[in-house]
């Protein structure tokens, strides 16, 4: 049943899920520009600039911390969302696996932030970094997520209430 609303919504979870491994999650530059801390799904990075940002031909890494839990955790939530799209006969295991989805992404949204308050501090201990993109698809989701289990929930009322009239 690829028609219905809630597949297209489980589908924009896994897609939201999915683009997490391409954007950065949280970004911080030292005042005098000469370090640059970049957080991803999978790395974290501290890069000495030279005092150059915009040319990275001269950027050494000194620390790299790799966070391949957080990129588990994404591409965990995005295959259990196309596993619940095609459980469509089953509404109960559908609804289910939106639980166990909405687990996974409170998840990885708790483990970025305590990454976040973790490397806060690393480059620019008086200034604060800036939350990229990254950080804000996996409330997205859920807020999807949400929707998705509303509207499966809605069908098995549905369904229900034709049974009872039979």
């Amino acid at each position: 049943m690829i028609q219905r609303i809630q597949t297209i919504l489980l589908f924009g979870v896994a897609v939201c899920m999915g683009t997490i491994l391409a954007y950065y999650i949280w970004g911080e530059v030292s005042a005098d520009e000469s370090k640059v801390a970049t957080l991803t799904a999978f790395k974290m990075e501290v890069i000495d600039t030279a005092g150059t940002v915009q040319d990275q031909s001269d950027d050494t890494v000194i620390r790299s911390d790799s966070t391949w839990y957080i990129a588990a955790l994404a591409i965990a939530a995005a295959i259990v969302a196309l596993v619940s799209v095609f459980q469509f006969k089953n509404r109960l295991n559908q609804m289910k696996l939106g639980a166990l989805n909405a687990l996974l992404m409170a998840a990885t949204l708790g483990v970025s932030y305590y990454k976040i308050y973790q490397y806060e501090n690393l480059v620019n201990p008086e200034g604060q970094g800036s939350i990229q993109m990254g950080f804000f698809l996996p409330a997205v989701a859920m807020i999807l997520n949400i929707l998705s289990n509303r509207f499966i929930r809605k069908d098995e009322k549905l369904v229900k209430s034709v049974d009872r009239i039979r």
